[in-house]
């Protein structure tokens, strides 16, 4: 007798923890930014160096991927590029030096990157466009899980026992993870109907002047949240006075704020129309980054309000975000797209990244110059993303195509 399939929720809950996995390896980093600038002896730009690397392996390897990626099983995909992640999570928490650390990041960010656009295209296959927005929520809680958890648990360990801990730790996580991956999720083949196995699907998403705008839509989307992401916790801590102890309670206020708003935020999206949530959360996510950018020393309770509303209405953007970008095509591209959105994103972290480690100069004293400079990147590029979401179309109007 045939295995009864999992539930809709279960599966979304399952992923929702590889994407855990995923975002707490790529966050991590950034709050260990003045442990690590201070053991390891770097500057503003050699750190960024290490944020830069991730993204911009995850980036190259998924454009790489993109025309092969909905050739497969999404479900044996993500099995295969998982482990990738969890062997190269583990050589984070091994390296013994700058140089390993950063090669480790590279490899972390080549299978990361590539597994969080699979659970994508699981959610967009599984979950019809009039639920999307909330299915996307559901798993996008693993970004605040990440930030409320994950970060704080992984400071305490980084300060008590030193920053390969929370690598270490988070390794065993993802072979956890990857088990019930194995155990609970079913084939997902139902693109493969539809044209994506022969390469078709692949060169018809190369024509479609549509996914380019989404492409360019979530580019831009992204430089507007990472200009200033990977130095926030520097500029905290020798801007805004921010004692270093108190990181952890920045990410888990943070965090756990996203946890209540960001399902909320999906299904505000489906009742009241994707765009018009979106444009309120960017400009809400704009008005609390220039605060924060132009902030010297603040009262903490100052700093952990600003840092609780930057993380609902900056990263909560990107649920209705993801749900305008989904829709954007028809499910046989939709692996091979979501796989170039996602390389996209990576590669304008990577460059974001490495322009903010450019543009800022640590001070002697532990101050940050020109750290404002970022903000207003930030907020210009978030007026284009509202501009650029009114380009991009619904082509995806049918219910789901699931496994089978």
């Amino acid at each position: 007798m045939s295995r009864r399939p999992p539930s809709e929720r279960l599966v979304l809950l399952i992923l929702a923890g590889i994407q855990f996995t995923h975002i707490m390896d790529f966050m991590v980093m950034m709050p260990l930014a003045p442990q690590l600038m201070r053991e390891l002896n770097l500057g503003a730009g050699q750190f960024t160096a290490f944020v830069a690397a991730y993204s911009i392996s995850a980036g190259v390897v998924g454009l790489l991927g993109a025309p092969f990626i909905d050739r497969f099983d999404r479900r044996t995909l993500l099995l295969c590029v998982y482990a990738g992640f969890t062997v190269a999570t583990l050589l984070c928490g091994l390296a013994r030096d700058a140089h390993t650390l950063l090669i480790a990041r590279a490899i972390g960010g080549a299978f990361g990157g590539i597994s969080g656009s699979l659970c994508m295209a699981i959610v967009s296959d599984i979950v019809p466009p009039e639920r999307r927005a909330a299915g996307i929520g559901i798993v996008m809680t693993a970004f605040a899980v990440a930030a409320a958890i994950g970060v704080p648990v992984g400071l305490q360990l980084a300060q008590s026992f030193g920053w390969r801990t929370p690598f270490a730790l988070l390794a065993l996580v993802a072979a956890s993870m990857w088990w019930v991956v194995f155990r609970k999720i079913p084939p997902v083949r139902g693109h493969l109907r539809e044209g994506a196995a022969d390469g078709r699907a692949f060169r018809e998403l190369l024509r479609d002047a549509n996914a380019g705008r989404a492409i360019l839509f979530m580019a831009v989307t992204v430089l507007s949240h990472f200009s200033m992401i990977p130095l926030l916790s520097p500029h905290l801590v020798g801007d805004m006075a921010l004692p270093e102890s108190y990181l952890s309670v920045v990410y888990f206020i943070g965090g756990v704020s996203s946890v209540l708003t960001a399902p909320r935020v999906g299904r505000l999206a489906d009742r009241f129309g994707r765009q018009r949530i979106f444009n309120v959360m960017v400009v809400t996510a704009l008005l609390v980054t220039l605060a924060i950018a132009n902030s010297g020393p603040t009262p903490v309770w100052v700093t952990l309000v600003l840092n609780g509303l930057f993380f609902i209405f900056a990263s909560g953007r990107f649920v209705p975000g993801q749900a305008i970008v989904t829709l954007a095509v028809p499910s046989s591209r939709r692996g091979a797209f979501l796989s170039l959105t996602s390389c996209t994103r990576d590669l304008i972290s990577g460059v974001s990244s490495t322009v903010g480690g450019w543009i800022v100069t640590k001070q002697p004293d532990g101050s940050l110059l020109h750290f404002d400079w970022l903000g207003w990147i930030a907020v210009s590029a978030g007026v284009a993303s509202i501009v650029l979401a009114r380009t991009v179309k619904v082509n995806d109007t049918g219910g789901s195509s699931s496994s089978s």
